[in-house]
């Protein structure tokens, strides 16, 4: 039997308004660590969130493992953009991966202690858990970022769908991400991420999407990376591009 792959999406098109924003992308995403790539306005982020249903397309589909999202939702999580998040909720740091572990929790009552335990857990994963008890918005944009991460870590999922995770935060904190992506493809999950520095895609990603409207190309870093490829997703801004044409083409 073949194994289906964690996300396949099929002729997904995407509209704000009167502006389509994604047309017809057919994809699918292999196991491992991937990379979306593509220009500002190139529906990176549109594709992540049309994939899970929280926003609306016009046609297509997207399938889990071969099933609808609602059979298969413990199996999937997901990390949204810092900027989409209220930190002045009044939360602790544990709180926040705590909320990964309310599908396994009845709906009243105290958090059991399994369920903390399991967050702090995931907090120490990412080097925050003495920071447990700290207000969410008291943290500094890195560690916030970390919080998300372990809060999708907690949910102890086989793919993970992330916006951003190395957006604003400092070189420490990408590294830590770093490292707790690739242990979690070495636990046979997998990881597909948007991405914004295309220099550091060949030694993050295994495998890339590139993006704009349209799939440009997409397979193994290797294969799908090159300067031909990032020219035709970005429009021959190579002037803007030069390091990351650099860094795929020393990878040919």
């Amino acid at each position: 039997m073949t194994t289906a792959p964690p996300l396949e999406i099929r002729s997904l098109t995407v509209a704000y308004g009167d502006h389509p924003v994604l047309w017809d992308v057919t994809w699918v995403a292999p196991e491992g660590l991937t990379a979306i790539v593509g220009p500002n306005g190139a529906g990176k982020s549109t594709l992540i969130k049309a994939a899970l249903g929280l926003i609306p397309a016009l046609s297509g589909s997207a399938a889990f493992f071969g099933r609808p999202l609602d059979e298969v939702r413990n199996r999937v999580g997901y990390l949204p953009q810092r900027a989409s998040v209220d930190w002045d909720f009044p939360a602790t740091a544990l709180d926040v991966v705590c909320m990964a572990r309310y599908p396994r929790m009845a709906w009243w009552g105290r958090v059991p202690r399994a369920e903390r335990e399991a967050a702090r857990a995931a907090l120490a994963e990412v080097g925050l858990e003495e920071f447990a008890e700290r207000q969410i918005g008291r943290l500094s944009g890195g560690q916030q970022q970390r919080v998300f991460l372990a809060r999708a870590l907690a949910q102890d999922s086989d793919l993970y769908l992330m916006d951003e995770p190395f957006a604003a935060v400092d070189a420490a904190t990408e590294q830590a991400i770093v490292a707790v992506l690739r242990r979690l493809t070495e636990a046979g999950r997998s990881v597909v991420a948007v991405h914004h520095d295309l220099s550091t895609v060949p030694d993050y990603f295994s495998n890339v999407l590139l993006l704009n409207g349209r799939a440009v190309a997409a397979g193994t870093v290797q294969q799908a990376f090159t300067p031909e490829t990032i020219a035709a997703a970005y429009g021959g801004r190579l002037n803007l591009l030069e390091g990351a044409s650099v860094a795929a083409g020393a990878r040919a």
